[in-house]
Protein backbone atom coordinates (compact mmCIF):
# COMPACT_ATOMS: atom_id res chain seq x y z
CA UNK A 1 0.00 0.00 0.00
CA UNK A 2 2.95 2.31 0.62
CA UNK A 3 4.13 2.09 -2.97
CA UNK A 4 0.62 2.59 -4.30
CA UNK A 5 -0.74 5.39 -2.11
CA UNK A 6 1.99 7.14 -0.11
CA UNK A 7 1.77 10.88 -0.51
CA UNK A 8 -1.89 10.87 -1.57
CA UNK A 9 -3.34 11.83 1.82
CA UNK A 10 -1.89 8.55 3.08
CA UNK A 11 1.22 7.79 5.10
CA UNK A 12 2.64 4.45 6.20
CA UNK A 13 4.67 4.10 9.38
CA UNK A 14 5.77 0.72 10.64
CA UNK A 15 6.27 0.10 14.33
CA UNK A 16 8.75 -2.63 15.19
CA UNK A 17 8.45 -4.33 18.53
CA UNK A 18 11.38 -6.73 18.93
CA UNK A 19 10.71 -10.29 19.94
CA UNK A 20 14.40 -11.14 20.40
CA UNK A 21 17.37 -9.13 21.70
CA UNK A 22 19.12 -8.90 18.32
CA UNK A 23 15.96 -7.24 16.96
CA UNK A 24 16.49 -4.32 19.35
CA UNK A 25 19.59 -3.20 17.46
CA UNK A 26 18.68 -0.48 14.99
CA UNK A 27 21.30 -1.59 12.45
CA UNK A 28 19.76 -5.06 12.41
CA UNK A 29 16.33 -3.55 11.79
CA UNK A 30 17.72 -1.31 9.04
CA UNK A 31 19.43 -4.27 7.38
CA UNK A 32 16.32 -6.44 7.56
CA UNK A 33 14.15 -3.63 6.16
CA UNK A 34 16.59 -3.12 3.29
CA UNK A 35 16.67 -6.85 2.54
CA UNK A 36 12.86 -6.94 2.47
CA UNK A 37 12.62 -3.76 0.37
CA UNK A 38 10.74 -1.83 3.06
CA UNK A 39 10.88 1.85 2.09
CA UNK A 40 8.53 3.38 4.66
CA UNK A 41 9.72 4.69 8.04
CA UNK A 42 9.88 2.24 10.92
CA UNK A 43 9.65 3.32 14.54
CA UNK A 44 11.55 1.10 16.96
CA UNK A 45 9.46 0.27 20.03
CA UNK A 46 12.14 -1.34 22.22
CA UNK A 47 10.45 -0.13 25.41
CA UNK A 48 7.02 -1.38 24.34
CA UNK A 49 5.49 2.10 24.67
CA UNK A 50 3.50 2.00 21.43
CA UNK A 51 2.67 -1.67 21.95
CA UNK A 52 1.15 -0.86 25.35
CA UNK A 53 -0.53 2.39 24.23
CA UNK A 54 -2.53 0.45 21.63
CA UNK A 55 -3.12 -2.52 23.95
CA UNK A 56 -1.37 -4.57 21.31
CA UNK A 57 -1.48 -8.33 21.73
CA UNK A 58 -0.71 -9.78 18.30
CA UNK A 59 1.50 -9.12 15.35
CA UNK A 60 1.21 -8.23 12.71
CA UNK A 61 -1.64 -5.83 13.32
CA UNK A 62 -2.62 -3.19 10.81
CA UNK A 63 -4.19 0.06 12.03
CA UNK A 64 -5.66 2.81 9.89
CA UNK A 65 -5.73 6.10 11.73
CA UNK A 66 -7.50 9.16 10.39
CA UNK A 67 -6.03 12.65 10.36
CA UNK A 68 -7.68 13.39 13.72
CA UNK A 69 -5.83 10.46 15.32
CA UNK A 70 -8.83 8.14 15.56
CA UNK A 71 -8.35 4.44 14.87
CA UNK A 72 -10.74 3.67 12.03
CA UNK A 73 -9.73 0.14 11.04
CA UNK A 74 -7.86 -2.76 12.63
CA UNK A 75 -6.80 -6.03 11.09
CA UNK A 76 -4.88 -8.67 13.05
CA UNK A 77 -2.67 -11.06 11.13
CA UNK A 78 -1.84 -11.44 7.47
CA UNK A 79 -4.41 -11.21 4.70
CA UNK A 80 -7.54 -9.08 4.24
CA UNK A 81 -5.56 -6.94 1.81
CA UNK A 82 -8.58 -6.07 -0.35
CA UNK A 83 -10.60 -5.15 2.75
CA UNK A 84 -7.73 -3.04 4.05
CA UNK A 85 -7.32 -1.31 0.70
CA UNK A 86 -11.04 -0.51 0.61
CA UNK A 87 -10.74 1.05 4.07
CA UNK A 88 -7.72 3.08 2.91
CA UNK A 89 -9.59 4.33 -0.14
CA UNK A 90 -12.62 5.26 1.99
CA UNK A 91 -10.45 7.30 4.39
CA UNK A 92 -8.63 8.95 1.51
CA UNK A 93 -11.97 9.86 -0.07
CA UNK A 94 -13.03 11.52 3.17
CA UNK A 95 -9.85 13.56 3.24
CA UNK A 96 -10.19 14.55 -0.41
CA UNK A 97 -13.81 15.63 0.02
CA UNK A 98 -12.85 17.83 2.99
CA UNK A 99 -10.24 19.79 1.04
Amino acid sequence: MYDKYDGESFTVVGVHYPEFNHEKEIDNVRNAAAEMGVAYPIAIDNDRLTWNAYNQRYWPTRYLIDKEGNIRYIHIGEGAYEESEAAILALMAETTSEQ
